[in-house]
């Protein structure tokens, strides 16, 4: 029995495509298809440590006809890696994050595809264990593109997934920051990362966003979990 489901799912040629935290032939998640009449049926369940993943929490993505995702625990050092998976089941394990101070670790977040290279983040491990941000070829060569510092001008954990506007990525950091309730940022594909806003918190802004940002037009749309009028979260918008 699959348990779970903690992502969106992903469209491939009429088809349904998704994972779950839980569950499967090892208790270690799954990914699965289903059809929109509702005939599911499981592609792949992890294995875990060391030779493949465990506990997927974030969407798939799309690539020519390949879908690509992270588990946030498995691979060789138990810390998370990155996938693929054809639509037809044929699982493969690209990359495991190593952790500590050279590597990502925990990637909550999905991938984001960007002239053939894919982007996401991880909430902890890197320099100063508050997350990174990473790039991935489809071939399995990983790069730490960003390590977040947790200091009152940046924040720490990201956990959602990255928005390409233009060649400008755009993601939410849960905490951190001179107001220790968040932020938005901007990261360019070579590294440079920007602050574009800290929350504030009640009641006059949001606090702790974890989710998401969606593009409309070139605003940016997302929610918090906290902070507003009843400190009961916000959704806000955010011009880049």
């Amino acid at each position: 029995m699959l348990h779970n489901p903690t992502a969106g799912l992903v469209n491939v040629n009429g088809t349904l495509y998704g994972t779950t935290t839980s569950g499967g032939k090892n208790g270690d998640g799954t990914i699965f298809s289903i059809t929109p009449s509702g005939t599911e049926t499981v592609l792949h369940s992890f294995a875990g440590k060391p030779k493949d993943g465990a506990r997927p929490a974030s969407a798939l993505h799309g690539v020519n006809g390949i879908l690509y995702g992270t588990t946030g625990a498995g691979g060789a050092n138990d810390v998370g890696t990155v996938f693929s998976i054809t639509p037809s089941g044929t699982e493969t394990l690209l990359y495991s994050f190593k952790g500590g101070t050279t590597d990502g670790e925990v990637p909550r977040a999905g991938l984001i595809d960007v002239k053939g290279t894919l982007y996401g983040t991880t909430v902890a491990g890197g320099v100063r264990g508050r997350g990174t941000a990473f790039s991935i070829t489809p071939s399995g060569k990983e790069t730490v593109l960003y390590n977040f510092k947790g200091l009152a001008n940046d924040g720490i954990s990201p956990s959602s997934t990255l928005v390409n506007i233009k060649g400008m990525l755009y993601g939410t950091l849960s905490s951190g920051t001179s107001n220790h309730h968040g932020a938005v940022f901007l990261l360019t594909l070579s590294g440079t990362e920007k602050v574009l806003h800290s929350f504030t918190g009640a009641p006059g802004d949001g606090a702790d966003p974890a989710g998401g940002l969606i593009n409309i037009n070139g605003t940016l749309y997302g929610t918090t979990y906290n902070g507003g009028a009843r400190s009961y979260g916000t959704v806000f918008a955010l011009t880049p």
